[in-house]
């Protein structure tokens, strides 16, 4: 098999973005001769290797090379977008000279343009998001077939694999624009996950863990990633329903950042130029409890969501999003930040590292369950129940059972509602399990608000 080395040191970084430099450069200076009066290209280069193994035996084996390129032009107020895969000289001509035909012919839009000069980043500090792995596809296999081997040994009751998927990936991007602004950035992302399957007389359950980091040097072991699979399968064993009520809910860490993610989408620029959010005009105004805030912290070496500048050349910086409860700050390119009459807080292309901090004494996961008496713990949720217009909530659920403030039971086919704005102000503590896996650092969250459905009552 082709040794990942072979592919991903062969994205020789330096010469890439030197090639990548001198491709932009091109583009821009086309753009210019054809009349433009602003433009912007960003381009890229991934190498990449996935596997899966099921069985103990090996389904996929993939190695990609991919690359591409997008060029907006300005005519004025006039602007029009074109992207390709196709890097070759004469394509990326063809593309400048038909994104300007077709910019001669839009409407003008008074809030088109290239980002505000002086909102550009000047500095690019060493953030060490390169770090590539170098397995062999062979090795990358072992890993694979590891970390499935401790998963199926860990407890008698799983002896099933749904899958199990090794990827690592290393790519060059650069960005620049005819205000002189030219940058680009090489990154790495290597991940492992794995989905089990337990079975007893009450029936199969299938349960997952992951692990995923820039560098591989910090990623768990294929063992751990296994054996926690099989855990969180096991545990799910004799899972049914339960009766129905307004209950506090304690959401875990993978469940909790999707939740705050919902506050974060309905402070983005486009739905609230749209007017279609719920926190439209909430500027200033409380939208979480006063001891906790969210803070964006876009330059932490290595982390998932690091960078220096946004997807379009604007540099990043530390600040809060959510202050003391209170919103700080909206989420906002160049384009929707005109609409708003306001500026960029360099989130093109979305945020970067979210931490949420919490003013109130550290808890432990245990110690919340305790605090909670009768709830439920949510461990995954399904569907696509959230309208962020309405700030309606509702989504398929499964987790535990909680009475006396000890674990009675899993559950599954549930139903969790309520209305985000309340749900939002209804966080009652957070965990000291703060994990760092995803670009929202956030531990588990008690909530109080939301109503709890079943088809079936509580059957002890």
């Amino acid at each position: 098999m082709m040794p990942l080395a072979e592919t991903a040191d062969a994205l020789d970084v330096d010469a890439e973005l030197q090639r990548l430099s001198a491709l932009v450069g091109e583009m821009l200076a086309d753009a210019q001769r054809l009349g433009a009066s602003g433009a912007e290209v960003a381009v890229s280069r991934d190498v990449g290797l996935q596997v899966q193994v099921r069985g103990g035996d090996v389904e996929t084996v993939e190695f990609n090379r991919d690359g591409g390129f997008g060029i907006t032009v300005y005519f004025g107020q006039r602007k029009a977008s074109v992207s390709s895969t196709d890097t070759r000289s004469e394509a990326l001509q063809l593309a400048v000279r038909k994104a300007c035909e077709i910019a001669r012919h839009t409407a003008d839009d008074p809030y088109a343009g290239l980002p505000d000069p002086a909102r550009l980043a000047h500095d690019f500090p060493d953030l060490s998001l390169d770090h590539p792995f170098g397995l062999t596809a062979d090795e990358a296999v072992a890993l694979a077939l590891r970390c499935e081997a401790a998963g199926l040994s860990r407890h008698p009751q799983v002896s099933k694999t749904d899958s199990v998927s090794f990827s690592s990936h290393r790519g060059v991007r650069f960005y620049g624009n005819s205000l002189g602004f030219m940058a680009g950035v090489p990154s790495t992302r290597h991940s492992l996950s794995a989905t089990l399957i337990a079975e007893d007389a009450s029936g199969m359950q299938r349960d997952w863990w992951y692990t995923v980091a820039r560098d591989p040097s910090e990623l768990a072991s294929a063992e751990a990633v296994g054996q926690k699979a099989a855990d969180r399968a096991v545990r799910r064993l004799g899972a049914r329903r339960m009766r129905t009520g307004a209950m506090p809910v304690l959401l875990v860490p993978e469940v909790a950042r999707g939740f705050l993610g919902h506050l974060l989408s309905a402070i983005r620029g486009g739905n609230l130029y749209r007017k279609a959010t719920f926190l439209h005009d909430a500027l200033g105004k409380p939208v979480l409890p006063s001891w906790l805030s969210l803070e964006e912290q876009p330059r932490v070496p290595k982390a998932l969501g690091s960078g220096a500048f946004d997807d379009e050349g604007v540099a990043t910086y530390q600040h809060d999003i959510v202050r003391d409860g209170v919103l700080a700050s909206y989420i906002l390119s160049s384009y929707s930040a005109r609409r708003l009459g306001m500026a960029s807080t360099g989130n093109a292309g979305g945020v970067h590292n979210v931490a949420v901090h919490s003013r109130q004494p550290v808890r432990s996961f245990d110690e919340l369950v305790r605090d909670m008496g009768e709830g439920v713990i949510i461990t995954s949720v399904m569907g696509q129940g959230v309208n962020i217009v309405t700030g309606d909530y509702s989504r398929g659920a499964s987790g535990f059972y909680v009475a006396g403030g000890e674990i009675q039971y899993p559950v599954e086919e549930i139903t969790i509602a309520g209305q985000l704005p309340q749900l939002l102000h209804g966080i009652q503590a957070m965990a000291d399990d703060v994990e760092r896996q995803s670009m929202i650092w956030a531990g588990s969250l008690l909530v109080d608000g939301f109503t709890v459905a079943s088809q079936g009552d509580e059957g002890d």
